[in-house]
């Protein structure tokens, strides 16, 4: 299964409902890749501990080579870097992406990523895609190598008046270029059940017939924490609320 997790509004929880998700599938014994388009790596340093600077190869090595500028090409082993927990494996992002970007979009390069992808899923049981908080390039050819999508919804009025644009974005690639692609879900994300805004919002959602998931993410300074220990959640609180959360999403979206 290859997932994108896509917003085009920053700040929605992409990297961490990403990286959480991919650390509860591996801990469950699937083989699991993480593939990191955000030039800012959060991804990244969340799982590998490093900042993306430090990293020697990259994705910005695939699609340099993908460009045919590199004259020493490296295999996918060689990007695809291990983490400290069995059966999680990430491609990193690196903060010189953006530089070929109109290189790659000039040259119609869209469909590369989905080749390796593809491949990719050959080896992989879950593939879980973080993508910049854009409809750019690496963004549109995540939608296009995806399967399913899944949309990080934090409960603000901001967030609520773009849903209607990046639903008819996702629509449009998949009209254009993906017909397989699936809205799997909107994640209610960063939830505070006592407040009255996030409940209304949640409920308009689902008035509208929007596909809301029925687990829901709380806040918590957990998440914060976990941040700044790299570790996911299953490895830093395993008992923790928010934890269960994560685990019961994973749960839900694997009955699928």
């Amino acid at each position: 299964m290859i997932r994108v997790v896509f917003n085009q509004k920053g700040g929605v929880g992409k990297s961490s409902i990403t990286c959480n998700l991919a650390a509860i599938s591996a801990s469950k014994g699937l083989k699991t890749l993480v593939v990191d388009l955000d030039p800012q790596g959060n991804s990244s340093h969340y799982l590998i501990g490093k900042a993306v600077q430090d990293i020697d190869h990259t994705l910005f090595d695939f699609f340099e080579q993908c460009l045919a500028i590199s004259s020493q090409r490296k295999t996918m082993e060689q990007l695809i870097q291990p983490t400290p927990w069995d059966n999680l494996h990430v491609l990193p992002a690196h903060r010189d992406l953006e530089s070929l970007e109109g290189k790659l979009e000039s040259r119609y390069k869209i469909y590369k990523l989905k080749e390796m992808l593809q491949e990719q899923a050959k080896i992989y049981d879950q593939i879980f895609i973080d993508t910049p908080p854009a409809l750019n390039f690496f963004s549109r050819s995540a939608l296009i190598g995806a399967e399913r999508c899944l949309i990080p919804f934090d409960c603000d009025a901001f967030s609520r008046h773009a849903l209607g644009q990046l639903l008819g974005n996702i629509d449009e690639m998949r009209t254009d270029h993906n017909p397989d692609l699936t809205v799997e879900g909107i994640i209610v994300n960063q939830m505070q059940p006592q407040a009255k805004l996030p409940q209304q919002l949640v409920r308009e959602l689902l008035a509208e017939g929007h596909p809301v998931l029925s687990v829901h993410l709380m806040s918590s300074v957990k998440m914060r924490e976990s941040h700044q220990q790299n570790k996911p959640l299953i490895h830093y609180v395993p008992k923790h609320k928010l934890t269960g959360q994560f685990i019961a999403l994973f749960e839900a979206l694997s009955k699928e």
